[in-house]
């Protein structure tokens, strides 16, 4: 059985992806509709060696057509308005913005974790952040073998994760010239504030890793804490996760258990000076491991090195990978 797919914001960064991924995964596609703002509209994409023209993102387009799943990457408003309207004409929406992650009602899904919440959906389900999703790929295996009472978050996430305006300005960095997304250089230079601070010093970056990191795991008491950096990295968002678990462990089983886990690659083996970097895990589909080592400061605690594409796994396979779970089990 195959498919009518739409992709909606298909000009941006995630969106071009998302063809990619579609394509190299052979997903059953019938008919496959692009969909942008009205400055991208009639502009051409291909898709599999055939030319799709874009359309502009409306009512009367999207009730015009029998669309089966949407994939969105076109920001938090834009979902608001639009999602509601695809699923009222029966098609499923992945939204890879926050607009609908800490609703109660939408699933909020990373597929080798939390697969069985895309079967209750409503219409809609989100993609968690970025940062979010490889975090979980690392945590769940923990979560499950050992238990986990608390987290500690550290990023080091790529100027791609703020989009094409992020690359440009570490591109226009490398020439001399001043940012115009970010608050401060970025080229030579860390900046300690992604997204917008809070009333409770947090930013809002921060903050959505704690309570989705929460709502994933379905564990409301879990103790999370996050500092996330913007780098002078293209792509790949790099975290330093401290986790103290609530049972003793070994640390050979430990390593063990997260390399039997779907979607881990473990790269640790300090005496080749084996780790995982952002560089080496670009255009990679798994979520890297390594420098996994006792934290002797707490009781059961570990330390953990964990990098992936932020714009593949990080985006746009996540929401292909809950495609692929929602048709295998519709």
């Amino acid at each position: 059985m195959s498919y009518n797919l739409a992709i909606v914001g298909a000009t941006g960064m995630v969106g071009r992806q998302f063809i990619d991924i579609l394509v190299e995964r052979n997903f059953p596609i019938k008919e496959v509709y692009m969909f942008a703002s009205k400055k991208s509209a009639n502009s051409i994409i291909k898709f599999d060696n055939k030319e799709i023209t874009v359309e502009e993102l409306n009512e009367d387009n999207i009730k015009s057509k029998k669309i089966d799943i949407a994939l969105f990457s076109a920001g938090g408003d834009i979902s608001l308005k639009y999602a509601p309207i695809f699923a009222a004409q029966g098609a499923v929406v992945i939204d890879n913005s926050s607009a609908w992650r800490m609703d109660p009602s939408v699933p909020l899904v990373v597929p080798e974790v939390n697969a069985e919440d895309i079967l209750w959906n409503k219409g809609i389900i989100a993609n968690p952040n970025c940062s979010t999703i490889q975090a979980m790929v690392a945590l769940k295996p923990l979560y499950d073998n050992f238990g986990i009472k608390r987290v500690i978050y550290s990023t080091y996430q790529a100027v791609s994760g703020a989009g094409v305006q992020g690359l440009k300005d570490l591109e226009d960095g490398l020439k001399g010239e001043k940012p115009k997304k970010f608050p401060r250089a970025i080229t030579n230079n860390l900046i300690p504030h992604i997204d917008v601070f809070l009333e409770n010093g947090y930013t809002k970056e921060e903050m959505k890793m704690i309570e989705e990191t929460k709502k994933i795991l379905h564990d409301d008491k879990l103790k999370v804490t996050a500092t996330t950096v913007r780098v002078p990295v293209f792509y790949g968002h790099s975290e330093s996760i401290n986790v103290e678990l609530n049972e003793a462990f070994q640390l050979d089983h430990l390593k063990d258990v997260l390399k039997n886990f779907p979607g881990i690659v473990v790269q640790d083996n300090l005496e080749e000076l084996e780790y995982p970097t952002p560089l080496e895990c670009q255009g990679k589909d798994e979520v890297f491991i390594g420098r996994i080592r006792r934290d002797f400061s707490v009781e059961n605690g570990v330390n953990l090195w964990v990098v992936a594409d932020n714009i593949r796994k990080g985006a746009a396979l996540n929401a292909v990978q809950i495609a692929e779970y929602l048709i295998k089990n519709k």
